[in-house]
């Protein structure tokens, strides 16, 4: 059995939240706060990675 690489998205805001994105199936709304140095966050529940416009072509994903 393969677990799945966690979900990546490009997003066009600092502040973004995540809920899982599975319905009832997903976890607790969370906020999340992009930082200007690194240009990335990570959800600490299922672990999507939230990657900011502007650094999209300078984070590995």
């Amino acid at each position: 059995m393969t677990t799945q690489a966690p979900e990546t998205k490009i997003v066009d805001s600092y502040r973004i939240s995540c809920d899982g994105g599975e319905g009832a199936l997903g976890h607790p709304r969370v906020w999340l706060q992009i930082s200007n140095e690194h240009g990335w966050v990570e959800c600490p529940y299922c672990d999507a990675k939230y990657i900011h416009k502007d650094h999209a072509d300078s984070v590995d994903t």
